[in-house]
């Protein structure tokens, strides 16, 4: 790997780590969508685990929620943003174990966990192979991970609202995920497509969900006039629907086991 590659992806990390730091204080409050596709891994997990994993942990929300599932495990949240990791210990107390690091470059041994969660975390990662490969390593033989990360196609309204496509999140497609996730040994149990929408009253809610929970969009100016602002409001309210104004999530869900 160049060190020009390496720049570059520190770069990315740095400025994911800031933004979701500067949303945290807010996250639990304007987290609606990711809660909502968080519940879809819910219901896959195993009855039992002995160490656990919640990578990209955020605020701590499904940490918490997985130390109560499985009260007898050791618990670790894992987040790249140190806004996040203070607003979950003071949250969640210190019975589970809070690290910084990044998915691609997990700070664990060989065969650490049985179980892996991570809930809408590594679409941030631009190198799923190396988030993959990290899984395969840190599992133990017969381990499993759940997750949920986004495909192409999502935020598609807003794209469409502030006429600036290239500014969204560019995720790799489903065929991409699945070869990254063969190619590093894992074997994909169970995957699911699905596209979630959800609705907000205007343009300020929806800037705001996004905003809020650290997904920021560029645009072509960091200060926009009222003519702008105006524009995307009438190019938005195009696709308004009776429930309010749409926001796509295209989501790919998945159960990965290494093999004995």
């Amino acid at each position: 790997m160049s060190n020009l590659t390496l720049h570059s992806e520190a770069s990315w990390q740095a400025r994911v780590a800031h933004a979701f730091s500067r949303a945290a204080p807010r996250y639990d409050v304007l987290a609606t969508a990711q809660r909502q596709i968080g519940e879809m891994l819910w219901g896959s997990l195993p009855p039992h685990a002995v160490n656990v994993l919640d990578m990209g942990c955020g605020t701590g929300y499904w940490t918490q929620r997985l130390a109560e599932r499985y009260p007898n495990a050791r618990i670790t949240g894992l987040d790249l943003a140190p806004g996040m990791l203070e607003q979950a210990r003071q949250r969640h107390g210190k019975n589970i174990h809070w690290q910084p690091g990044d998915a691609a470059a997990l700070p664990f041994n060989r065969h650490s966990f049985d179980l892996a969660f991570s809930n809408l975390a590594v679409q941030w990662c631009q190198d799923i192979g190396g988030v993959m490969a990290e899984l395969y390593r840190v599992l133990t033989p017969g381990g499993q991970a759940h997750i949920t990360t986004l495909l192409p196609g999502t935020l598609k309204e807003v794209a469409h609202a502030w006429q600036r496509p290239e500014a969204l999140l560019q995720t790799p497609d489903r065929g991409s995920v699945e070869r990254a996730i063969l190619d590093r040994g894992l074997s994909i149990v169970r995957q699911t497509a699905t596209v979630e929408r959800f609705y907000y009253p205007d343009l300020k809610a929806v800037m705001a969900s996004i905003k809020g929970v650290g997904a920021q969009i560029a645009r072509p100016q960091a200060s926009l006039s009222r003519n702008d602002i105006a524009a995307a409001q009438a190019r938005f309210e195009q696709l308004r629907q009776p429930d309010g104004l749409p926001v796509s999530y295209h989501c790919l869900t998945l159960q990965l086991e290494k093999s004995l």
